[in-house]
């Protein structure tokens, strides 16, 4: 019997019910990501825009180096409201539950995603951005917390990681949505320059209608349901204690996550959605070369012939974040199953090593648009992949009285740790006449993928969780 269980699929015994916590928690997540990865599709569009409609005077140059430090703050503003948002409602998933929770944080992302379409400066912008992170962070440590309590064991490296690489789907709604609204030119105003982009922000409301099927089909875990019981009536441990996580027993587990989610979120902005950037800067390159304009060209020459390629350019723009972001979801996907085979340590390490090769060969080699077209989706398989991790390990680090709060703690203190690298990104990227350090974006793309031999560190103190029931 135990040869028959241990060649049956994983999702052999899976009930309707389980499947259906799947579905819900892996959409939550796809419109959590879709809330995120709007602005990465738009940023290039939105945040000149707000620079321009709020110093009408500044020269182009000038719009364009604050835009970039903009961007920046932007995206660290976002990293932070993440790192609150996850820390607080991972808490609150483990006091009142993961249905009540969930439904408050996927309402929250949803309301100001779609208030960020009224925003008139970029600071704005960056509140508003910070507020949908609450949302989308506490989102992420509810679903997965439940995920990993509905599913058997068997199943579960496998489901979460259905789970997170659904955040796939999120981000190939943000490119559409930039596509249809921004790059098809239908909605176009002349009274209203803006409004292309401000109808991606306005459809954010929509993930709001998932709320009514929330309520109506999903049960708290019986296992948290146990817990809190017992809490309540004084024969069991206190739920959601934060400072639980830094007990003699679990203060080592804590780290590890955290240090394992600060690498990630700190290379994925300095170094994966710079991915889809590098292909647009080739393109634009090679575009010069064929119009025998050199690099060292008077700036307005090369804007004019960049300039008649503009649609051409935001088409492979688009098509860069289609191909780092396949090849990242089919990353997702995979981790799940090597997981089950080489262990959580031995797949993270995997993925780790190949990110750091794979991402100074891309940022520091002189490489034709066309290959590096070949070489994205590797490129995003690498660098991606890794965060799957994160939905499988983390819940299985903590018992069921902490599991919200310790998986939304360690995912979103990353947050806070990675969030200062998008400050140094923005002075590394400003040019030293404004304070900044010059950096080429491929530069500091390149330093910056230097954090992820970060986790080889971690990965020494990690424990195998491989084939262990949660811990209770």
């Amino acid at each position: 019997m135990n040869d028959s269980t241990k060649q049956s699929p994983w999702y052999s015994g899976i009930t309707r019910y389980q499947w259906i916590v799947l579905l819900i928690a892996s959409l939550g997540w796809v419109f959590d990501i879709f809330e995120g990865q709007v602005f990465i599709a738009t940023k290039n569009v939105v945040t000149p825009a707000l620079v321009r409609m709020e110093y009408p005077d500044a020269s182009k140059d000038d719009v364009e180096s604050w835009a970039k430090q903009y961007d920046n703050y932007t995206l660290a503003a976002f990293l932070a409201g993440g790192a609150l948002g996850g820390i607080f409602f991972g808490m609150l998933s483990d006091r009142i539950g993961r249905k009540q929770t969930m439904v408050i944080t996927i309402l929250i992302y949803s309301a100001f995603t779609a208030l960020s379409a009224i925003a008139q400066t970029w600071w704005q912008m960056a509140i508003l951005r910070f507020l949908v992170a609450m949302g989308v962070g506490g989102e992420w440590a509810v679903a997965s917390a439940m995920v990993a309590e509905v599913f058997p064991p068997k199943a579960r490296a496998w489901s979460l990681g259905i789970f997170h690489a659904s955040s796939v789907l999120g981000t190939y709604l943000g490119v559409f949505a930039k596509t249809i609204f921004v790059d098809t030119g239908w909605f176009v105003s002349e009274s209203m320059p803006s409004l292309p982009w401000r109808l991606c922000y306005l459809v954010g409301v929509l993930p709001a209608l998932l709320t009514i099927w929330i309520r109506a089909s999903l049960k708290e875990p019986e296992s948290w349901e146990k817990v809190k019981k017992e809490s309540d009536e004084g024969t069991g441990k206190k739920v959601g204690n934060l400072g639980e996580l830094f007990s003699q027993q679990l203060w080592l587990r804590t780290v590890v996550g955290v240090g394992l989610a600060a690498v990630g979120l700190a290379t994925f902005w300095g170094a994966h959605v710079n991915g889809k950037d590098r292909l647009m800067r080739t393109v634009k390159n090679e575009y010069l070369v064929a119009a025998g304009v050199s690099q060292d060209a008077a700036k307005a020459e090369k804007d004019a012939v960049l300039e008649q390629h503009e649609q051409s350019t935001n088409r492979w723009d688009s098509l860069g974040m289609f191909l780092v972001t396949s090849g990242g979801g089919l990353g997702l996907i995979c981790f799940g199953p090597l997981a089950e085979r080489i262990g959580r340590r031995g797949t993270f390490l995997f993925y780790h090593i190949g990110a750091l090769v794979i991402s100074l060969y891309v940022f520091t080699q002189t490489i034709p648009s066309t290959i590096l077209a070949v070489l994205l989706p590797l490129f995003g398989f690498l660098t991606l992949g890794m965060h799957a991790g994160y939905a499988i390990y983390f819940p299985e680090l903590y018992p069921t009285r902490i599991r919200g709060t310790g998986a939304g703690f360690c995912f979103n203190a990353g947050r806070i740790i990675a969030a200062p690298i998008l400050i140094l990104k923005a002075y590394m990227l400003s040019t030293v006449d404004k304070g900044g350090w010059g950096y080429s974006p491929d530069g500091a793309a390149a330093t910056l993928c230097l954090l992820f031999a970060g986790a080889f560190i971690m990965l020494l103190f990690a424990p195998e969780t491989k084939g262990q029931p949660l811990p209770e």
